[in-house]
């Protein structure tokens, strides 16, 4: 089943008839999680770097911000029977989109955030497809464990 993972979303499953995807991956950053021992992934979509900037919205959308977004991921994972040390994080997006002068560079700064949270807690990201200008799609198949990205105008990459 095809399950969509929405802009400021996330869900995790444990079912290998499951493929998460993400559409929409501008300047948002999608992570795909997945421990190949129980077979658990999950996907995140996460618009900014900081929940500081609205405390208020990252308790309704957790999912909204990197340092609230990760977190979530990771416990509902763990929910499911996923290790840390097993977890296999795989990353997308951080275009610079709709903003050519580079004034707010936010995909630039919810990648480095990201690599900071992760980097603090002892987790290492196997492959990415990150920056440029392009948007991107990205799937996670839960019954082999697969990522790949579709980039606007490049087409398909294994990640």
């Amino acid at each position: 089943m095809l399950i969509r993972v929405d802009v400021a979303d996330m869900k995790v499953s444990r079912s290998g008839d499951d493929t998460l995807v993400t559409h929409s991956l501008g300047s948002c950053i999608g992570v795909a999680v997945y421990d190949p021992v129980s077979c658990v992934g999950g996907l995140l979509h996460f618009m900014l770097p900081s929940s500081s900037t609205s405390p208020e919205k990252a308790k309704l959308k957790p999912a909204m911000f990197a340092d609230t977004g990760l977190v979530r991921l990771f416990k509902e994972c763990y929910k499911l029977g996923a290790k840390k040390e097993r977890m296999v994080v795989k990353v997308a997006g951080g275009a610079q989109v709709l903003d050519s002068n580079s004034v707010f560079n936010i995909g630039k700064r919810n990648y480095v955030v990201l690599r900071k949270i992760l980097w603090r807690n002892g987790v290492l990201i196997k492959s990415e497809h990150v920056g440029g200008t392009s948007p991107r799609t990205l799937y996670l198949e839960l019954r082999t464990g697969r990522v790949w990205v579709k980039v606007t105008g490049d087409g398909e990459v294994e990640l």
